[in-house]
């Protein structure tokens, strides 16, 4: 538990500096939305790239990655069944947003040093990091851009169906995620390296896409209200809490226990990277797309409150 809360600790220390610059002004007003555009466009790339590439894949291609993978998958079609029905007027990419605020955890910032310290291999945090870098975040990423594209292009002359299929197609392979992405599973099965000072200026970048994406997140709760009602995405914002912090790690259970046979401390790791609360990736996704900011910064509010309570009870389950 000690480790739990010194992980939370870490989190909540760098949004506290994000929020503390937010309300004394020192930055700008333009300050969040730069600071997660060099997030997404130059430091998460970067640390796609460093995380992928320097990770073995046949190690980690195993079951803990299909559980991650299918508990994912199954949270966030879940969320986008209900909100279909209960939520309505919500465009395609709000629900996508909330589907992303259900299903992705924050796996890096929180997930290795709770590995190395609770679990007590840090390994056993690679396979839903490979999992969410390497195929979760283009998917997501590429349909976002399908989503949003256009939306600043009503007014002009719309291009032929091929053309304009053609156009968001290589926009999306353009998307420096999926390229970041793309180029460490690339270098992670030829065993390449790049040159020592390249890679050394590519892990500096790399080393700052989580700070940048916490002090992002600290900026956009100035001024902030959770769960407020004027919003009018308070229901969103509960149904993708509910969905992460109870059936994300009950069907993580399930699938690792009755479809692979796990136990122990395996069957312990998939359920605990499960109740992981949901990463600040997606509110540098719904700055970047401008679409569902609120439910993507309260679901990451909630979750980060409640993340602790939530993997105390797994761990005395499992005890």
């Amino acid at each position: 538990m000690a480790a739990v809360l010194s992980g939370f600790a870490v989190v909540w220390l760098i949004i506290a500096v994000g929020y503390l610059l937010g309300r004394i002004q020192v930055l700008g007003p333009e300050a969040r939305v730069v600071l997660s555009r060099v997030a997404f466009f130059v430091a998460s790339p970067c640390l796609l790239f460093v995380t992928i590439s320097e990770s073995p894949i046949r190690e980690v291609l195993g079951p803990q990655f299909a559980v991650a993978a299918v508990s994912a998958f199954a949270m966030l079609g879940l969320f986008l069944v209900f909100g279909k029905f209960v939520l309505r007027g919500r465009s395609g990419a709000d629900l996508v947003i909330g589907g992303m605020s259900a299903s992705l955890v924050n796996s890096a910032n929180l997930g290795f040093p709770i590995a190395a310290y609770v679990l007590g291999d840090i390994s056993l945090a690679a396979p839903v990091v490979m999992f969410q870098l390497a195929l979760y975040t283009p998917l997501y990423v590429g349909l976002l851009d399908q989503l949003t594209a256009g939306r600043g292009d009503r007014a002009r002359v719309r291009p032929r169906p091929r053309t304009e299929a053609l156009r968001r197609f290589v926009q999306t392979l353009g998307n420096p995620m999926i390229v970041g992405s793309a180029l460490g599973l690339l270098f992670s099965w030829q065993n390449w390296r790049l040159p020592g000072q390249i890679h050394e200026s590519v892990e500096l970048l790399a080393g700052a896409s989580i700070p940048l994406m916490l002090l992002a997140f600290g900026l956009s709760l100035v001024g902030s209200h959770p769960l407020d009602k004027a919003s009018g995405r308070r229901r969103d914002v509960l149904l993708a809490a509910g969905i992460k912090l109870l059936l994300h790690p009950l069907l993580a259970y399930v699938i690792a226990a009755f479809v692979f046979g796990m136990d122990g401390l395996m069957l312990l790791a998939a359920v605990v990277m499960a109740s992981l609360p949901t990463a600040q990736n997606v509110l540098v996704a719904a700055v970047r797309y401008g679409t569902g900011e609120t439910i993507a910064r309260d679901t990451v509010l909630v979750t980060t409150i409640l993340g602790i309570p939530s993997m105390a009870i797994v761990a005395l389950l499992f005890t």
